[in-house]
């Protein structure tokens, strides 16, 4: 059985527990997290989910859980960086406070930088090791719905936080080249993770998990390095 673990797991209507039961279904056994334990337990008991505490802005936390995951496992096969927010609707360049950018980078994209350099030693250990980065289109040049290039819509402090985790992702795909590990970003579109979105159009959560089990469920010959939603490349 292989195992996954997903980061931000603390919302009965996010992508990051919807993730969690869909790879359940395929047979994985999978680890949430979240910062607190308790909050990721109770989200995690009634779908049998392993649960851990793990706040990606603090190293040592991540470093407790990694040591956890080796004792009780041995390895990991499938990482899920889905923790992520501070979407600042609205914002523009000058108007968005610079903490509030800072707390986005470091979350966004650091909370995945560390996670990915304390877990590779137990991905490496897996026979078809795979990372996937929850990512947006809002950190894309040019993609059609999203794009920053192209829509007019304001949120620079999370979609360049989301473009500098493409970056992360594409880096680490030459990297990781010599240890076989799979690491692309996903986009899973507009979802109604908040009661009432799906007014504006928000399609259900579990049309964006989706896409990111897809991701976390390649074969050993599938994609790395690339930028995908609903299983298909999309444009940095």
């Amino acid at each position: 059985m292989e195992l996954a673990l997903i980061t931000g797991v603390s919302r009965q209507q996010g992508l990051g527990l919807e993730t969690a039961k869909q790879l359940k279904n395929k047979g994985f056994e999978v680890i949430i997290t979240a910062r607190d334990l308790e909050t990721a337990r109770q989200l995690a008991a009634p779908h049998d989910l392993k649960a851990l505490a793990i706040d990606v802005r603090n190293e040592q936390s991540i470093a407790v859980a990694a040591r956890q995951v080796e004792l009780d496992f041995g390895r990991l096969d499938v990482l899920v960086n889905n923790a992520g927010g501070y979407y600042d609707q609205g914002g523009t360049v000058l108007g968005t406070d610079m903490e509030y950018v800072a707390n986005a980078l470091d979350t966004n994209l650091m909370g995945a930088w560390r996670m990915i350099k304390a877990f590779k030693p137990l991905l490496i250990k897996s026979p078809n090791p795979r990372i996937v980065n929850v990512s947006s289109g809002a950190g894309s040049f040019s993609d059609e719905v999203f794009g920053m290039a192209v829509n007019p819509g304001g949120v620079p402090a999370y979609g360049i936080s989301k473009l500098a985790l493409n970056g992360l992702t594409i880096k680490c795909a030459r990297e990781f080249t010599a240890d076989s590990i799979k690491i692309n970003s996903v986009c899973p579109g507009f979802v109604a993770t908040y009661p009432g979105t799906e007014n504006w159009g928000a399609r259900p959560v579990s049309e964006g998990a989706a896409g990111i089990v897809w991701a976390a469920s390649l074969q050993a010959d599938g994609p790395t390095g690339q930028f995908f939603r609903d299983g298909k490349v999309i444009p940095w």
